[in-house]
């Protein structure tokens, strides 16, 4: 400091310069490429940015389980549709309230084609019967109720 208790100008100046100098090498290191004189791959697609997943939306434990237990018919008893919803619904059966087991058959991922193809093939192999049984067994409303159109392709195709 001078004699008079007074910062010189001079030394404002380059203290100023300094911290400015140390603040332009910072921010030069804080993941800005350099530039390069290669002009840019036209072919190169920039990274595909994955859209962060959707938080699942707030379903009821019921809705959940109705779910789980209709994945369970499709999957090992090879159910119809109506056939599973009627089960989640029934006193005799599961007691989901309709709602619960609305959600789980809007929600289920299920092939009833190949439901009630195999469903056919349980029935020509296990119990003999004829094609033309087999297909009124699957849409009976007291049997499996695949759709007609559903039964149709079953029958078709069994082996």
């Amino acid at each position: 400091m001078a004699k008079d208790g007074k910062t010189p100008i001079w030394k404002i100046v380059l203290v100023v310069f300094a911290v400015l100098l140390v603040l332009g090498a910072i921010g030069s290191m804080g993941g800005n490429q350099p530039a390069t004189s290669e002009p840019a791959d036209s072919t190169t697609q920039p990274a595909p940015v994955e859209p962060e997943p959707e938080p699942e939306p707030d379903v009821p434990t019921e809705y959940k389980s109705a779910l789980r237990k209709a994945e369970s018919y499709s999957e090992m008893m090879h159910m119809s549709k109506q056939g599973i919803y009627d089960q989640l619904t029934s006193e005799y059966g599961e007691k989901f309230s309709p709602e619960a087991a609305q959600y789980a058959i809007d929600n289920l991922q299920a092939d009833y084609n190949a439901n009630a193809l195999a469903k056919a093939q349980s029935y020509q192999d296990d119990m003999n019967m004829s094609p033309e049984a087999i297909r009124d067994q699957l849409t009976s409303e007291y049997g499996e109720k695949f759709t007609q159109e559903e039964a149709d392709y079953a029958v078709a195709n069994l082996g």
